[in-house]
């Protein structure tokens, strides 16, 4: 039904029941536009946004996969609390114990498990942990050597987006991260991640503007789409909120295996509806997982049948973000 034919429709029905036809008008001219805007306009950025399509992935495979590592900074005394009922004691042993181990132990166990499996990762980076976790840094890259750089701002807890401070804010945070990160690693990162998922659109303008080509902001498609902002265009892919391991940990309680099993659901549904429809275009997913869930021994074992399972299916491709871009004729 074209929108002429909509609004028609809207003002017979409003004689039906005595609404003025004139307010049904109005109605009817906002209402489209909502419903139309994901078609081309991104609804938080107001820039437009259009999809990429893709046919299929290397080896006439049907589902994208990317698992992406958080290295992250807090800070003692700062970050993701295991216990909330122990959080106001000072010094709060508990949590602070479960953020550490996760850095000590848990990222560098993460790198030897997609090591030994061969399979790649995408690193998504603070810029001041290499500097403040050295050591960990070191024996953590010297296991993931080539995996591709995502910025995640300077850190997680007290140094992240200046938003609501203006474009120029936010450019100098960009540029003050790439370089840092670029200062510490000798690599500058074409891929940004907002701290916790938080940014605006002077962020995405921002990202453009200071050499970002690509971001994993876009929580809402199983494709990639194209953001198209003053400064320039940006790749979005997508970052599905139910996938990231630390919201179903921490927030719903979830056991590393029950996540494994929704990892599993997730990629695999898609992976059907693909076999069902071969025209069907080719899906993209990028799984955020962190050292406080898989890096402990049982969430590494969950991770572990999972990167398994995906192995084994054909319909399946196991990449890293870069990989992504490249085969995508994005890069």
């Amino acid at each position: 039904m074209n929108l002429n034919n909509l609004v028609e429709l809207l003002i017979r029905k409003a004689r039906q029941f005595g609404f003025p036809a004139g307010m049904v008008l109005v109605l009817a001219i906002q209402l489209p536009s909502a419903a139309f805007a994901q078609d081309g306009i991104d609804r938080v950025t107001g820039f437009a946004r259009d999809p990429v399509h893709v046919a299929a992935w290397p080896a006439g495979r049907k589902v994208a996969v990317s698992f992406a590592l958080f290295v992250e900074e807090f800070g003692f005394g700062q970050g993701p609390v295991f216990r909330p009922d122990l959080a106001s004691r000072n010094p709060d042993l508990v949590n602070e114990a479960f953020r550490q181990y996760a850095i000590d132990w848990g990222i560098p166990r993460v790198g030897r498990l997609f090591r030994e499996l061969d399979v790649p990762l995408s690193i998504v980076l603070n810029a001041e942990f290499p500097g403040t976790h050295a050591s960990v840094w070191k024996e953590f890259r010297a296991t993931q050597p080539n995996a591709p750089i995502v910025a995640h701002g300077m850190n997680n807890s007290s140094h992240m987006l200046p938003l609501g401070r203006g474009l120029a804010e936010q450019k100098a945070y960009i540029r003050r991260t790439l370089d840092l990160i670029a200062g510490t690693t000798g690599v500058k990162p074409a891929g940004w991640s907002s701290p916790s998922v938080y940014s605006n659109g002077d962020t995405m303008q921002a990202m453009a503007a200071e050499g970002i080509t690509y971001n994993l902001d876009q929580m809402d498609s199983d494709i990639i789409s194209r953001l198209k902002t003053p400064d320039g265009s940006l790749v979005l892919l997508p970052y599905p909120v139910v996938t990231v391991d630390m919201g179903q940990n921490l927030a719903r309680m979830k056991t590393p295996a029950e996540i494994e099993t929704l990892w599993l659901d997730y990629v695999s549904e898609l992976a059907r509806e693909a076999h069902a429809n071969p025209a069907r275009e080719a899906t993209t997913v990028v799984i955020g997982i962190h050292p406080f869930v898989v890096g402990t021994p049982d969430g590494a074992a969950a991770l572990r049948r999972v990167l398994l399972r995906f192995k084994s299916d054909d319909a399946v491709w196991l990449t890293d973000t870069d990989a992504i871009l490249k085969a995508a004729a994005l890069k």
